[in-house]
């Protein structure tokens, strides 16, 4: 049977696609921008019909359909890997219910830890003439999840970019079910909020450690995109890109001619990544573009493979730090913000490299509710929140107001330099706190 012939024997409206989901089905659906749309909306049609679906997602970029229609709040169980925005707006309704993951792990879980799943459904870019679909800016862990299905269903979404590999970015026609032609939305635009004073001078402190050559991985946050635009606007040379996300600032970086791969001792002069989110820009950059190369996470984020690039440069974010060297990154307290992702691997990446450095970047305050200032540097984690950085694999704390390496530093040294950069406002009380702690010798600044 030819490619085409079985493409149309399998093409199915998105209504008779979605009637295979039973009530305690597990159902994958779809990662980031490809997780369903047309889909969503058949299946939130059976809303009042089906109990106690368990459903799988990761960084949700639009509300669910199905979520809006169960009102009772019994037909569908959300789930998440990693909270989105979108997902903490769907906790403010219901329940949402966090996997606690190291991001380089993820495939390996779904193929070996999880429930079976039952349903997986995705968007995916059209057939080619080999008869794949390409998962496109959302490689991840989509194959693990295609292959652990019971029942695979693609939506073909024609402003889906194909993402070139790299390993794992397409699903043959064989391995697919159902197919349904979708609605064709856009991709969502997820643009990087605009860069503080604080986060400019945060990322100025990182900028002096990158020396050219180096390879550069930027998590999510305001200081990490700073970092990106101060390369992009700096005279760096022969930069690399190794990273789990692949957003503008890269594009930025690539066109000013910073990065070229050249020096990278794996997939040289290729833009390594495991998803890609961002503007039109973005997907436009990485449409059919043999410069950038897609992998599964397990690839991209395993420490020991990204760490063969020397000078493996990290930036990621975080909520607050305490006077050990902990870093939370993913809950105020026992509020689920996000999760940890990648953070963790990349820490430990840097770190390994040979010349690499992991730098965690935040603002030294934020402003409460109350508008009053409060300090990120604290003198310990707020209860309930997750530790997702330990204090022995910490490498480089960095806030507007200098960086402190923690690596071999006792508890008095990391003390006294994480409070070093911390708000001036906020030095005393910390001074204190840490007395109170024993961790504060009498002969440490005052």
């Amino acid at each position: 049977m030819s490619f085409t012939a079985e493409y149309k024997s399998k093409l199915v409206t998105a209504d008779e696609a979605v009637a295979c989901v039973k009530s305690g089905d597990w159902v994958d659906y779809g990662a980031l921008n490809g997780q369903v749309y047309t889909l969503d909306k058949a299946l939130a049609k059976r809303a009042d019909e089906l109990k106690d679906v368990k459903l799988w997602s990761i960084l949700t970029l639009r509300y669910p359909e199905i979520l809006k229609a169960d009102q009772k709040q019994e037909a569908f169980i959300w789930h998440s890997w990693h909270l989105s925005g979108v997902d903490r707006k769907v906790a403010a309704d219901r329940s949402v219910y966090y996997s606690s993951i190291r991001y380089s792990e993820l495939p390996r879980y779904v193929l070996e830890n999880i429930e079976p799943i039952d349903v997986a459904m995705m968007q995916v870019a059209p057939m080619d003439s080999h008869g794949f679909f390409n998962f496109g800016p959302q490689n991840s862990h989509c194959k693990a999840v295609c292959d652990r299905a019971k029942i695979v269903i693609v939506e073909v979404n024609q402003n889906m970019p194909r993402c070139l590999g790299g390993y794992e970015e397409a699903i043959h026609i064989s391995q697919v079910d159902y197919i349904v032609e979708g609605e064709s939305p856009l991709l969502v635009d997820y643009a990087a909020n605009a860069a503080t004073e604080a986060d400019k001078k945060t990322a100025a402190f990182v900028l002096e450690e990158i020396p050219d050559g180096a390879c550069i991985q930027l998590g999510i946050g305001g200081s990490a995109s700073a970092v990106g635009e101060m390369i992009a606007a700096s005279d760096l040379k022969d930069l690399g890109c190794h990273t789990e996300m692949l957003h503008d600032s890269y594009v930025d970086m690539y066109q000013a001619g910073r990065i070229t791969g050249r020096c990278k001792a794996i997939d040289p002069g290729k833009m390594t990544y495991a998803f890609a989110l961002g503007t039109q820009k973005l997907y436009k950059f990485i449409n059919d573009n043999p410069r950038c190369a897609s992998f599964p996470v397990n690839y991209t984020n395993n420490p020991d493979i990204a760490a063969l690039n020397d000078n493996l440069i990290t930036i990621n974010g975080a909520i607050e730090v305490d006077l050990y060297g902990q870093v939370c990154s993913e809950t105020s307290g026992t509020r689920m913000i996000s999760g940890t992702g990648g953070q963790l691997d990349f820490v430990l990446a840097g770190y390994k490299s040979k010349g690499g450095k992991s730098f965690i970047c935040l603002p030294s305050v934020n402003r409460g509710g109350d508008g009053q200032l409060k300090t990120r540097i604290v003198p310990i984690i707020t209860p309930g929140g997750v530790v997702t950085d330990p204090r022995s694999v910490a490498h480089y704390i960095v806030t507007e107001y200098g960086k402190f390496c923690l690596k071999g530093m006792s508890v008095w040294q990391r003390a006294e330099g994480l409070i070093g950069i911390a708000h001036p406002d906020m030095r005393d009380d910390l001074i204190n706190a840490a007395e109170k702690q024993g961790i504060w010798r009498r002969t440490n600044r005052k």
